[in-house]
């Protein structure tokens, strides 16, 4: 409520950063299973005195470098810049609430950073022993900073017992922690074998027992990061808060994804076991591709399955969907969801100065005296504010098909009890009469029945159908 709206058409904030941080996890589960694949493998070249292992193990991690450091470092920092743009409260709070947590981690990216280069650039002028450390203090630094990330996102999904007062350790280990450290770790394995499997099949592609030895080893690595992400999803969902549970049997497209991730997992299982593990020889491009690109389906659908179960808060019982604290909502249903925000004030004083009273606030009673398009204009803004984090007007989970056919009626009534009707969103944290303007604002965008499937019902622009109250004399309170 204290930033302006960065509105996205058609998209959404929240699939905004989707986005761009689905795209960053595919790279940074890499950069840390890679990473350890690299210092392990790196350390049994030298003790086998395997010079062609080696100078795959050289030429890889060049390939390795300018994937994780130097595009997950700009997806990295996109990821920072989408959500100080469409989630700022939500940033915020978690920077507050972790501050050292970040200090810490920093250190640990820069460390990391600056051992990958040594690594690879001082590759044969450094002793083996020593280049077996660097690459050791990569790995760990990687894996450092996943456990640093991980414990801060999944406080998001379940806060536990934490109070403000208690500090951020209490907030870092969360009910959630352990289980997604697990997971996120079984994860990176997984996926740094399908990213091996992609570079070998090329690289090697002329050396078959080179290739078949790649190729075997990763696959152990594969299974194990497989075993690791079951242990820790069966962890995950035990410790779910029970509204998560809920969330995913109430939506049909979760259980939908319920069953990609598990038929993924197996068929990833599978085709590890009986492909490179016992059948090196399977390690062709296409294979590869094939094998990366389910990797890949299975891992964003893990992130939206994941993600999903938060709703209908970006920090679980602490900041709602819509960048609002919860503590802040019965001030917003008593005062004016329009009086709570800096900028939502301005654009009022901007466009209405009529509507504040004598204290310098928006009088929500003076609010429907202004002109039926005004209201509307108003009704659009309190939308953004709103309702724009989870809905677009066009484009995904667009109002408009959302509310085909729905009558003036039934969109102010859902509105008055947003998370009556569908608990995956937040309450209404505004009076009566900004709920009225919501309810024009919305029907008079909204679509009739498709020609043949109306039934009977009453069109949404049929706006007479519903007289909406005058409310000039209500009495402010808090809502239902």
């Amino acid at each position: 409520m204290h930033f302006p709206r960065w509105y996205v058409s058609n998209l959404t904030c929240p699939m905004l950063i989707a986005l761009v941080a689905t795209i960053h996890v595919f790279v940074s589960m890499y950069a840390v299973g890679g990473g350890i694949y690299l210092a392990s493998e790196t350390s049994y070249a030298y003790k086998c005195n395997n010079n062609s292992l080696l100078e795959y193990l050289r030429s890889h991690s060049l390939f390795f470098i300018l994937l994780t450091v130097v595009f997950g470092t700009i997806t990295g920092v996109g990821i920072w810049w989408t959500i100080g743009l469409t989630s700022p409260l939500a940033t915020e709070s978690l920077i507050h609430i972790f501050v050292f947590g970040w200090a810490m981690e920093y250190v640990f990216f820069v460390l990391e950073i600056t051992s990958a280069f040594i690594f690879y650039y001082y590759w044969g002028r450094l002793g083996p022993k020593v280049h077996k450390t660097v690459g050791w203090i990569y790995a760990v630094s990687a894996w450092i900073s996943l456990v640093l990330i991980t414990g801060i996102t999944a406080f998001q999904l379940d806060i536990g017992s934490w109070m403000p007062e208690k500090g951020m350790w209490a907030a870092f280990f969360s009910p959630q922690t352990f289980p997604q450290i697990i997971a996120r770790t079984g994860a990176s394995l997984l996926m740094a074998s399908l990213y091996i499997f992609l570079h070998a099949s090329v690289k090697l592609r002329h050396d078959t027992e080179l290739r078949f030895l790649v190729g075997t080893k990763a696959a152990k690595w594969g299974m194990a990061g497989a075993t690791l992400v079951t242990l820790g999803g069966i962890w995950w969902y035990a410790n779910l808060p029970q509204s998560g549970k809920d969330a995913l049997q109430a939506a049909s497209a979760l259980q939908v994804l319920t069953i990609i991730v598990f038929a993924a997992s197996i068929v990833v299982f599978s085709m590890l076991f009986f492909g490179p593990y016992r059948n090196p020889a399977w390690i062709t491009p296409g294979f590869a591709i094939l094998f990366f690109l389910i990797g890949i389906a299975a891992t964003g659908t893990g992130e939206v399955f994941r993600e999903s179960t938060r709703k209908p808060y970006i920090i679980y019982n602490y900041v709602v969907g819509n960048n609002v604290l919860i503590k802040e909502i019965p001030g917003l249903k008593q005062d004016g969801y329009l009086n709570g925000g800096i900028w939502t004030k301005a654009f009022m004083k901007a466009h209405y100065p009529g509507v504040f009273d004598e204290s310098g606030n928006i009088d929500s009673q003076k609010l429907l005296q202004l002109p039926k398009a005004d209201q509307i204009k108003v009704g659009r803004a309190i939308f953004q504010y709103h309702c724009n984090d989870c809905h677009s007007v066009r484009g995904f989970s667009s109002v408009i098909e959302l509310t085909r056919g729905w009558t003036p009626q039934m969109i102010s009534t859902v509105i008055l009890n947003l998370d009556a009707a569908h608990f995956f969103m937040p309450p209404w944290q505004g009076t009566e009469q900004e709920a009225d303007l919501l309810t024009r604002y919305i029907a008079s965008l909204s679509l009739a029945h498709p020609p043949g499937m109306e039934f009977g019902a009453a069109s949404a622009h049929d706006l007479p159908q519903y007289s909406f109250p005058d409310m000039t004399h209500a009495t402010k309170g808090v809502l239902r």
